[in-house]
């Protein structure tokens, strides 16, 4: 997710989950060709297995990147084909690549030409107004054959190229969950793998009856802490448990490795906002770690306060009124 999942999230992530495959953000070929290598590649090793998402559509260019990536230790290179934005339409790329089938066949063979190694394709089951399952069974059926494709993971829905922001995209077109179960009846030989709108632990295991796997994005992003028994259900890792307080010591270890280095550690620090929540004192706890006061001093300092405040805030709930409060009977009182 683009401004989002970035390396300190996705190191956060893993600190919940060990298992779950963590994707960046999308980075753009001219990104990789032009800019910054380190700054838009570099990961953590914690962070394994982890997948590059690329945006572009020349295979050339896409089959350089795909190189990058092999190089730079990722564990899959995936192809978006589902971005709606403006921005990324003028670029060529994102959704509107699923109007065309055969140039996303050339550019993932273009990719699994150039690397070993798994190339996967991101995308929708369609685009604008066309509401025909045929679209998205021809476009993965063509990417499969000519282009080698074995893994889709599929937005069950539309993406709308007009008239819709990116955030209207996400919550207008409805959902079609229905066709990517039928991808996988029709393709057994594939792994579909599908996303958009699913929010629960049983909701996946419900998903993971009909096809291979399930995307989660934003609601593993503001709640992250529905991830925390992923390994143990999905994943059968008996041994894996933690608990709230340890991830929060280890992003404090994390991010005081980032301020030893002279770096801001407030850009680690906004993606665990969403830890605490549900629990009494957690909207404190948020509060204290966005201020930005507390972002001038060590993250221990911060953290401190945090806990202080949050459990203050929590045990004056848990306090009876200062008065007591007769309970009304039944009857006429004189």
């Amino acid at each position: 997710m683009m401004d989002w999942t970035d390396r300190h999230c996705r190191h956060f992530h893993r600190l919940i989950t060990r298992h779950a495959r963590l994707y960046t953000e999308m980075v753009t070929t001219g990104a990789l060709i032009h800019g910054d290598l380190p700054r838009h590649l570099d990961f953590n090793p914690s962070e394994h297995p982890v997948a590059l998402q690329l945006g572009g559509s020349e295979p050339a260019d896409l089959a350089h990147c795909a190189r990058l990536a092999e190089k730079w230790g990722y564990d899959e290179v995936n192809l978006n084909c589902g971005c709606p934005s403006e921005r990324v339409q003028r670029g060529a790329f994102g959704a509107c690549l699923m109007a065309e089938p055969a140039l996303v066949a050339d550019c993932v063979k273009a990719m699994r030409d150039a690397v070993s190694l798994p190339v996967t394709v991101k995308h929708r089951v369609g685009i604008d107004q066309v509401d025909s399952y045929g679209f998205v069974r021809d476009f993965v059926g063509t990417v499969a054959l000519r282009g080698g494709c074995e893994v889709f993971i599929v937005h069950a829905r539309n993406a709308w190229l007009q008239g819709l922001s990116p955030k209207e995209n996400r919550e207008i077109p409805p959902l079609q969950y229905a066709w990517a179960h039928q991808l996988k009846r029709d393709f057994p030989q594939l792994t579909i793998v599908i996303n958009g709108g699913i929010h629960t632990p049983d909701e996946i295991a419900e998903h993971l009856a009909h096809v291979d796997g399930v995307m989660v994005g934003r609601q593993a992003y503001h709640e992250p802490w529905s991830m925390a028994d992923w390994d143990t259900r999905f994943f059968g890792d008996s041994g894996r448990s933690t608990d709230r307080d340890a991830v929060e010591d280890a992003m404090v270890a994390y991010m005081s490795r980032i301020s030893a280095a002279g770096l801001p550690w407030g850009h680690a620090s906004r993606h665990m906002l969403g830890l605490r929540n549900g629990q009494a004192g957690s909207r404190r706890w948020r509060q204290v770690w966005s201020e930005p006061r507390y972002k001038q001093g060590p993250p221990a300092a911060a953290q401190a306060e945090a806990r202080a405040q949050m459990n203050a805030t929590a045990a004056r709930a848990n306090q009876p009124p200062p008065y007591a409060i007769e309970p009304l009977t039944a009857g006429v009182h004189p």
